[in-house]
């Protein structure tokens, strides 16, 4: 199954006596499905289709709808009134007059303006909701793969993103226990600058400190334990690959993902915020750097994802 963008257009169009009957879909990025439609009056009839067949097979965006007959030079343009929707007309207004008799007659005017009253004399309700059904369908075949070759584009360059993270993260996991190590040498360097005491198995040279070896041996120990706590990541590690995983396993999966993706994007986020908060070297702190660019720079290719 593919991932699609919000971001897309077709155009459909049937040739008529009239002339050339169109259909314009625009669709840009939206939380959620807005279709707005622009029909002419003689093709409002096809709306309630039109509304179906986008609901169906279009799940989040912004759609800009177009509907319209580029007539034919010299052709007809009389407007006649079908009878068959003021006849539909009539009957609701007598069966509301029933029931609240004190109600007031619809006026000609109000008629005319009656969604599929006025129609062009030379098409027919029957012909636009025939041309309507077609238009629809092609319109949004066509939609649906402008949507899909956006889509490709935009989970390749997520996918991209994701490697990125995915080399920060085993960049970082062997650099914990090196760190750890190198401060645990510095402590035991300033130590022994600070009281003469000898820390690779020979005697203590001195000195006038008051501070045995193996006191200070305890010391180092209670210090390279709060340190390697406190810039223990490996948890947040764990979690991170874990998201990134889901990222890979969602755009697998295909479909409407842009929400999920968008939740996913959250809990990336908030693993990099600790990492940052962690940063106890500025290794560390370069890495939740470069992770938060890149989580920033896939949510802006979510944001277009349906």
């Amino acid at each position: 199954m593919t991932v699609s963008s919000m971001t897309g257009f077709a155009l459909a169009r049937r040739d008529h006596r009239v002339g050339a009957i169109v259909l314009e879909i625009r669709s840009v990025n939206s939380r959620y499905l807005d279709p707005q439609f622009r029909l002419s009056d003689e093709l409002r009839a096809g709306e309630a289709h039109l509304r179906e067949a986008i609901t169906a097979k279009v799940a989040r965006g912004k759609l800009d709808v177009r509907f319209y007959i580029h007539r034919n030079a010299g052709g007809s343009e009389s407007v006649v009134a079908a009878d068959r929707v003021l006849a539909q007309l009539a009957t609701l207004e007598r069966s509301v007059r029933e029931l609240l008799p004190d109600a007031r007659p619809l006026s000609v005017s109000e008629a005319l303006h009656w969604p599929g009253v006025l129609a062009s004399g030379d098409l027919e309700v029957d012909e636009v909701l025939a041309v309507t059904k077609a238009l629809a369908t092609d319109a949004l075949d066509q939609l649906a793969l402008a949507r899909a070759r956006e889509g490709d584009r935009l989970a390749a360059a997520i996918l991209e993103r994701v490697v990125t993270m995915e080399t920060i993260a085993t960049r970082l996991q062997p650099s914990v226990p090196r760190l750890v190590e190198a401060h645990q040498q510095k402590l035991e360097q300033r130590l022994a600058t600070a009281l003469g005491i000898v820390f690779d198995g020979a005697e203590a040279t001195a000195s006038t400190s008051t501070v045995t070896r193996a006191e200070a041996l305890d010391r180092i120990r209670q210090e390279i334990t709060l340190y390697g706590t406190k810039i223990d990541v490996s948890e947040e590690l764990s979690r991170l690959a874990g998201h990134l995983a889901e990222v890979r396993a969602i755009l697998g999966r295909g479909g409407a993902v842009g929400k999920r993706l968008d939740f996913m994007m959250q809990e990336l986020n908030r693993e990099a915020n600790t990492l940052g908060s962690k940063s106890a070297t500025a290794e560390l702190a370069d890495a939740a750097v470069e992770l938060k660019l890149a989580i920033e720079q896939i949510r802006e290719q979510v944001q277009n994802l349906e």
